[in-house]
């Protein structure tokens, strides 16, 4: 078969189709380039949001348009929550990612041909109670390596469905993920993303804390070849001394740490159910920033929550600017049937977005000062794009603490090269280096 993929949503969504994507071509399928020459279309929707809700509902009816006798297959959070409403040949549970070529041979074999309207073909949705490994996984893109180790949260914050679409947390095993690690390394990537639904959580289902998380770490700094080891989002009550201390010992650890937030008012925060306090959160940051100078913070905020009032979002504001983030992922809220705040009284759309502007004009400001406060900085850039890819003929990648940074001097470099250089300017919230 040719095989063609689409990804919404976040991380560990494109590590699975990164996974789903071997499993084809372990199986001799083919990877098609184009929808429209394409025997199967996989699409891992997202729902994190009711707009990625409607994207991957939208995306699903457009590729049934543009490949209409190829066999259409949903997975992901969005096809899990909808069940028997998804208008795909195939809807895979998070029970049987591993399986889907599988599956895809066996409707084929069985049906000949797609035929959305039935839904025999649809397996039941089971709950997952144990990590599905994939093995080894290598994304075909990039020069950074995503390796997840966790699936599922327990947290059940009051505006989020992803419990419900992930299930409970399930940890993968160390030494499956050290296997992984190995064979990222073997395969020449120098930076490895650790990524989880809750990364925080890893190994609670097996009975252990937050060391866990630590101990695996620490294992994978000692891979050879691993030079930049990256955490993927971070819970501020995980931030404990101990924990932070362990950090600062992790000789490859990038100094960019996504701690997420998603408001700066205490009350908006209860009504969350996030568990934490702004004062909290600005103690974890302050023991972040004395075990790692130069660090750089990014987070998540959700504006327009349920009753936010002008008070409560003007304390949000006061305090993302406070905290000197160099980069929000800003949200206006959006309901998500099934959760608690989706039954709260709701602000209008109109509100939510208009603040969800203002929050991203200070993102804007605050990343801008943060890549200025970098010059005549020495830092070490894992070039992303070589020149004869980029009109204006730079070289460019990432810094250690997760800034987009480019090369002056036009030197030839190569995607998965790390240069080594001192900022001499900034365009915006990029920094220039001279090498």
């Amino acid at each position: 078969m040719r095989v063609f993929f689409l990804t919404l949503g976040c991380r560990v969504n494109q590590y699975e189709t990164d996974a789903v994507r071997r499993l084809f071509l372990d199986r001799g399928h083919i990877i098609a380039e184009r929808a429209e020459d394409s025997d199967c279309i996989i699409v891992n929707t997202c729902s994190v949001t009711g707009e990625a809700d409607r994207k991957s509902r939208q995306l699903l009816r457009r590729m049934a348009r543009v490949s209409p006798s190829a066999v259409i297959v949903s997975m992901g959070c969005s096809s899990e929550l909808a069940q028997g409403t998804v208008d795909a040949d195939i809807v895979v549970s998070r029970q049987d990612k591993n399986r889907v070529p599988e599956l895809v041979e066996r409707f084929i074999s069985e049906h000949g041909e797609h035929n959305r309207k039935t839904s025999h073909n649809r397996p039941a949705l089971a709950k997952a109670d144990t990590y599905h490994d994939y093995g080894c996984v290598v994304s075909p893109e990039g020069t950074r390596a995503f390796m997840k180790i966790e699936d599922g949260c327990s947290n059940f914050c009051s505006y989020c469905v992803i419990p419900f679409a992930r299930g409970s947390v399930v940890s993968r095993s160390r030494e499956s993920c050290l296997e992984e690690a190995n064979f990222l390394a073997e395969s020449g990537f120098k930076e490895i993303i650790i990524s989880g639904i809750h990364l925080c959580s890893y190994g609670r289902d097996r009975g252990e804390d937050i060391s866990s998380l630590l101990g695996l770490i620490g294992d994978i700094d000692r891979i050879p070849g691993i030079e930049r080891i990256r955490l993927g989002s971070l819970e501020p009550m995980s931030m404990t001394d101990s924990f932070i201390s362990g950090l600062s010992g992790v000789s490859h650890l990038c100094p960019h740490f996504h701690l997420s937030l998603q408001s700066g008012s205490d009350t908006v925060l209860e009504r969350m159910n996030r568990r934490y306090n702004t004062a909290q959160y600005e103690e974890r940051v302050s023991l972040l920033r004395r075990e790692f100078p130069g660090m750089s913070l990014t987070t998540d905020i959700i504006t327009g929550f349920p009753q936010e009032s002008e008070k409560e979002f003007a304390e949000s504001y006061a305090f993302a600017g406070r905290m000197a983030f160099s980069k929000i992922h800003v949200f206006p809220y959006s309901e998500r049937e099934g959760t608690r705040a989706a039954s709260m009284p709701q602000l209008d759309m109109s509100v939510r977005r208009a603040r969800a502007q203002k929050m991203i004009a200070l993102s804007e400001r605050l990343s801008s000062d943060f890549a200025s406060a970098m010059v005549g900085r020495t830092v070490r850039v894992l070039v992303e794009k070589r020149p004869a890819n980029n009109a204006d003929g730079r070289a460019e990648g990432y810094s250690e603490n997760y800034v987009r940074t480019y090369i002056g001097n036009k030197r030839e470099a190569m995607p998965g090269d790390i240069i080594t250089g001192t900022i001499v300017g900034t365009e915006g919230a990029s920094c220039i280096i001279e090498s």
